[in-house]
C-alpha cells in the first residue's frame, strides 16, 4: 500500500487541530434529526466565565467527550451541549481588581456601570476555556453553546423563583450565614475553605448571680462573648442537676443569662458547659431559636464591633486582644491554651469567615427533597461509585434551609420589588410588579443577586429550552448523566434534582459519575495559588492532547483520587507512537480491502477471540463508567496480544505471497476494530489512522463510524487456551536465554523439546528465536532446562558463549560480591549500628544481605554449569 502521504513519525501537533476544524465543519458535533434514534445527553458543568483550564478540567470535560464519543459509535444521538457560568463572586472579584488597578473602584462607579463593565470583560476574557476545551478535542455542539445570564436563561431563573416565592418555598429571614466581611457578601460552603490554624483557648469565669459559685467556660472566640445570651449544659450532666435555671453574670458586660438544658453541649468536653451565640455561630442559632432566645448581633458587615460600649468600632481581632486584656484585669481568665482551631476562609478574598446572623433570602428545601429522596431510593438515580449515594441521601434527609441572596451587582437581581411602605411584590420587571401594586408606587427593586448555585440548578433543562416547550428540551430532556465533582454534590447535584423533579417534572440525569480529584504524583494537591498547579496547555502543547487524555482517562475508575506526573504523558505519548508505527507496519502489508478468509490458523483464532474478548471488556467497562479498566484491557490488547505476539509470529506467513492475505485480513479487522474502542480517548489520531485504512462499508470518520461488536464466532476459548499454552512455553524458553545472556532476537541453533505443543512447533521456533527444535533429551550435560505447561525444554550451552570467558568474568563477579556481604555482615554484627541506627535502615541493610546471598549462590551455580 503506498504510504508516501503517510509521515513515518506521529506528529500530534500537525494532527489534532486539522481533524478538530474537519469534524466540526462537518457538523459531527450537532445531533441528527432522526426522531427514531435512541438519544444519549449531557449539559456540561458550565465552567466560571473566569475559568482557565487546569487539571481537574482536564480530566473532566475529556470523560463527557468520551462518554459521547462511545455513544455516537453505539449509533445514538448525541448532544454535548456546552456553557458557562457567570460565577457571580469570582467574576466581580476579577472586575473589582481591575478597576483599582486603573484608580477607581466599583463604589466610584456605580451598580449599572459596573455590570456594563462585567459585560465588556466577559466579552474580551470570558470565552478563554472553551477555547481550551476545543484544544482537549471536545466535541461540544457549539450551535448550542447557553450562558447563566443570557435572556432567556435569565427569565427561566426569575420564573423559578417568583413561582417558588409565591408557593411558599422562598422568604425572607433572619439566619447565620458564611460572611465574607472583605467582599461584604455571605458566600456558599462551596467558596469557603477548610484550615486548622495553631490558635488559643480561652478559659472564662462566668459567676452565678446568686454568689454561688462559677462556671468556667472554655471558647477560642472570647470577643463573641459579648453577645451571649445563655450557657448550655446537657440534660443528663448531673454536675448541673440544680444549677438549670440559675443565672449567670456575662463578665465585662455586666448582663444576665440563664443556665439552660440542651442536647447540644459535650458532657465528656471540658466543664461540659457551653456559652451560646445564636447570632455568631450556627449551632448555637439553633440553640437560640429551641429556647426563644434573644440574638443580639454585636459584629458589622466589616466585623467590627457594632455594640456601644468601649469597644464599639474595633476590629475583631483588635477587640479580642482588648477583651482578652480586660478579662485578665478583672480577675474572669482562668487560663489560655494553645489549641488547634479549624477556620473556615473565603476561597476569594482570603478572608476568615464569620459566621453572622443576617437578614437574606431563604429557600425551604425540605418539601423539595422529598422527591428526591424518593428517587434516589428506587434507583431512578444512580452514583457511580455507588458509595456516594448513601452520602447523597443523608445530606437530603437532613437537608437544611438554602441561603439564596448574596450582595453582590453581578448576577440575577432577586426579582423582588417594594412599595414605599415596603411591600413586596415578586415580578419578572419592573411594570409586571408596578401592575401587581395597583395604586402602590413601586420604588425599588431588591438589591441582592441570586446564588450562582440557584441559576446553575436550572442547567439540565434550562439549556433545552424550558420554561418553554421546545423541541429540544422535548428529545433531549431528561439527560443522561452528569459528570462531576465530589465537591459539590450537595450544593449542586442536589439543586438540579430538586428543581429537576418540581420543574420540569423529571429527574435531570440518570446516571451521576463523580470523578477523581487530580493530584501531583507526591500526593500535593494541585494549586496555582501555591505554586503547585501544572498548565494542561503546556502539556498538550509538548506531547499533544491524546497523550494527555490518555494520561487521565487510564487512571479513572472508583478510585477517586489519581497521580498526575509528565513522565506518564510521556508514557502515554509513547503508546501514541506505538499505536502508530504498528498500524503503518500493517499497512505496509496490505494492498486493499480484504475479504474475511474461509480458514484460519489457531493463531488467527487466538487474535480473533481476544478482540472478541476485548471488545466485551471494553464495552462493559465504558458502560460502567470504569474508564481505566477499559484502557487497560485496550493497552494490553494492542501492544502485548497484536504487537508483541501476533505480529511477530506473522511475520513469516505476511512475506509468504501464497499465506499472507489471511493475517492481513486478521490485521486490519484487529486494527479498525481497536481504533473505534480507542477513539473516545484518543479521537485525534484515531482518526488520523482510520483515514489510512483499506477497510470495505468505511464511513467517512472514524467518529461516525458504528461500535466494533464482534461476531459470535470469533469467540473460541479452545484456541486462546492453545495459543496461551504455547505462548507460556516460549516465555520459558526466552527466560533460559535470559539466564545465558543470549541477546533477543539472535538465532540458536537448537532447542530440545519433551511433550505435545499441539502443532504450534512454528510458533516456539518463531519466537524463542532457534533454528531447529528436536523432540527428546539432548546427550551430555552441557544444557540448561525449564518446564512449562507440562513441557520439558532442554538448551544446549556448547558453542554458544565462551566458557573460559565467562568463568573468568563469574569469578571477578563473586569476589566483588563476597566483599560487600562481608562488609555488610560485619556491620550488622556490630550491636552499636544495631541499636543506634533507625530500625527502617537496619531492615534495608538484612534486606541487601539477604539480596548478596541469593546472587552469590547464582553465581556459584552459573560456574558449575561451565566447569562441567
Amino acid at each position: 500500500m503506498d504510504l508516501s502521504n503517510m509521515p513515518t513519525r506521529y506528529d500530534a501537533s500537525l494532527t489534532e487541530h486539522k481533524w478538530y476544524q474537519r469534524w466540526e465543519s462537518a457538523g459531527l458535533f450537532q445531533p441528527s434529526n432522526d426522531p427514531n434514534r435512541p438519544v444519549f445527553t449531557i449539559t456540561i458543568p458550565p465552567p466560571n466565565i473566569t475559568g482557565s483550564l487546569h487539571m481537574g478540567h482536564a480530566l473532566c470535560y475529556p470523560i463527557q467527550d468520551l462518554l459521547g464519543r462511545y455513544h455516537r459509535l453505539l449509533g445514538k444521538n448525541v448532544l454535548i451541549l456546552p456553557g458557562q457560568d457567570h460565577a457571580g463572586i469570582a467574576t466581580q472579584s476579577v472586575v473589582d481588581k481591575q478597576l483599582r488597578k486603573q484608580g477607581t473602584s466599583s463604589a466610584q462607579i456605580g451598580r449599572d456601570k459596573f455590570v456594563e463593565k462585567v459585560w465588556e470583560w466577559r466579552q474580551e476574557s470570558g470565552d478563554t476555556i472553551l477555547h481550551q476545551l476545543r484544544t482537549l478535542g471536545c466535541a461540544f455542539d457549539w450551535t448550542r453553546q447557553r450562558f447563566t445570564l443570557d435572556e432567556k436563561y435569565a427569565e427561566a431563573v426569575l420564573t423559578v423563583f417568583i413561582d417558588w416565592y409565591r408557593r411558599g418555598l422562598i422568604f425572607r429571614g433572619k439566619r447565620v450565614v458564611n460572611w465574607d466581611p472583605k467582599l461584604q457578601t455571605s458566600v456558599s460552603d462551596i467558596e469557603t475553605l477548610r484550615e486548622t490554624r495553631r490558635g488559643k483557648l480561652y478559659h472564662i469565669r462566668y459567676p452565678y448571680t446568686d454568689g454561688s459559685g462559677e462556671i468556667v467556660i472554655a471558647t477560642t472566640r472570647p470577643e463573641t462573648m459579648l453577645a451571649d445570651v445563655a450557657v448550655a449544659v446537657h440534660p443528663s450532666d448531673t454536675r448541673y442537676k440544680d444549677k438549670v435555671g440559675k443565672t449567670l453574670l456575662l463578665p465585662l458586660v455586666n448582663r444576665e443569662i440563664p443556665v439552660i438544658a440542651d442536647p447540644y453541649p459535650d458532657p465528656t468536653f471540658g466543664t461540659g458547659a457551653v456559652k451560646i451565640t445564636p447570632a455568631h455561630d450556627p449551632n448555637d442559632y439553633h440553640v437560640g431559636v429551641r429556647h426563644s432566645l434573644e440574638m443580639p448581633v454585636i459584629l458589622d458587615p466589616q466585623a467590627r464591633i457594632c455594640l456601644e460600649g468601649p469597644y464599639c468600632g474595633m476590629d475583631r481581632n483588635e477587640a479580642r486582644k482588648q477583651i482578652v486584656h480586660d478579662l485578665e484585669q478583672q480577675g474572669f481568665l482562668v487560663k489560655i491554651e494553645d489549641h488547634e482551631i479549624p477556620i473556615v476562609i473565603s476561597d476569594r478574598s482570603g478572608e476568615v469567615i464569620e459566621p453572622l446572623l443576617s437578614e437574606q433570602w431563604f429557600c425551604d428545601q425540605a418539601k423539595l427533597a422529598e422527591p428526591v429522596i424518593e428517587a434516589i431510593q428506587r434507583k431512578e438515580v444512580v452514583f457511580h461509585p455507588e458509595r456516594y449515594e448513601r452520602i447523597f441521601l443523608e445530606w437530603m434527609q437532613n437537608i437544611r434551609e438554602w441561603c439564596l441572596s448574596r450582595q453582590l451587582w453581578w448576577g440575577h437581581r432577586i426579582p423582588v420589588y417594594y412599595t414605599e411602605d415596603g411591600t413586596p411584590f415578586a415580578a419578572l420587571n419592573w411594570d409586571d410588579a408596578q401592575k401587581q401594586a395597583g395604586e402602590q408606587k413601586i420604588v425599588r427593586q431588591d438589591e441582592d443577586v441570586l446564588d450562582t448555585w440557584f441559576s446553575s440548578g436550572l442547567w439540565p433543562f434550562a439549556t433545552l429550552g424550558w420554561p418553554e416547550k421546545t423541541e429540544d428540551l422535548q428529545h433531549f430532556y431528561p439527560t443522561s448523566c452528569l459528570v462531576t465533582d465530589r465537591n459539590i454534590i450537595n450544593l449542586w447535584v442536589a439543586r438540579m434534582m430538586m428543581m429537576g423533579y418540581d420543574l420540569a417534572g423529571a429527574r435531570p440525569f440518570g446516571d451521576v459519575m463523580i470523578y477523581a480529584t487530580v493530584m501531583r504524583e507526591d500526593g500535593r494537591r494541585m494549586s496555582k495559588s501555591l505554586g503547585t498547579g501544572i498548565d494542561p496547555m503546556e502539556v498538550i502543547e509538548k506531547l499533544g492532547a491524546d497523550a494527555l487524555r490518555y494520561t487521565l482517562l487510564s487512571q479513572t475508575g472508583e478510585n477517586q483520587e489519581l497521580r498526575y506526573s509528565e513522565k506518564k504523558t510521556e508514557e502515554a505519548r509513547n503508546f501514541c507512537n506505538k499505536i502508530w508505527n504498528a498500524t503503518r507496519f500493517a499497512l505496509m502489508n496490505v494492498e486493499g480491502p480484504l475479504d474475511e478468509p474461509t480458514a484460519l490458523t489457531t493463531v488467527d483464532k487466538w487474535l480473533l477471540s481476544r478482540l472478541y474478548q476485548t471488545e466485551t471488556q471494553v464495552r462493559e467497562a465504558y458502560d460502567s463508567y470504569n474508564i481505566q479498566a477499559a484502557c487497560q484491557a485496550m493497552y494490553r490488547f494492542f501492544w502485548s496480544e497484536l504487537c508483541d505476539w501476533y505480529i511477530e509470529v506473522s511475520k513469516p506467513r505476511l512475506n509468504d505471497p501464497e499465506d499472507k492475505q489471511t493475517p492481513q485480513w486478521v490485521l486490519l479487522n484487529a486494527i479498525d476494530a481497536f481504533l473505534k474502542m480507542m477513539h473516545p480517548v484518543m479521537p485525534h489520531l484515531t482518526e488520523e489512522l482510520y483515514e489510512h485504512l483499506p477497510v470495505k462499508d468505511k464511513a467517512p470518520f472514524l467518529m461516525v463510524a458504528a461500535w466494533p461488536r464482534q461476531p459470535e464466532r470469533f469467540n473460541q476459548p479452545e484456541a486462546e487456551n492453545q495459543i496461551e499454552r504455547i505462548f507460556a512455553i516460549t516465555r520459558a524458553a526466552r527466560a533460559l536465554r535470559v539466564g545465558l545472556d543470549l541477546a533477543s532476537m539472535k538465532t540458536i541453533p537448537t532447542l530440545y523439546i519433551e511433550g505435545d505443543l499441539q502443532g504450534n512447533d512454528a510458533v516456539l521456533a518463531s519466537q524463542a528465536w532457534v533454528t531447529d527444535l528436536v523432540y527428546g533429551r539432548p546427550r551430555g550435560e552441557g544444557f540448561v532446562s525449564a518446564t512449562a505447561e507440562g513441557v520439558d525444554i532442554h538448551l544446549p550451552i556448547a558453542g554458544l558463549i565462551d566458557a573460559e570467558k565467562e568463568l573468568s568474568r563469574l569469578a571477578k563477579e563473586e569476589e566483588r560480591t563476597l566483599a560487600d556481604l562481608t562488609k555488610l555482615e560485619a556491620r550488622l554484627s556490630n550491636p552499636q549500628f544495631v541499636e543506634r541506627a533507625k530500625p527502617e535502615i537496619v531492615e534495608k541493610e538484612q534486606q541487601t544481605a539477604l539480596d548478596l546471598k541469593e546472587k552469590l549462590a547464582k553465581i556459584q551455580e552459573r560456574r558449575k554449569l561451565f566447569q562441567g
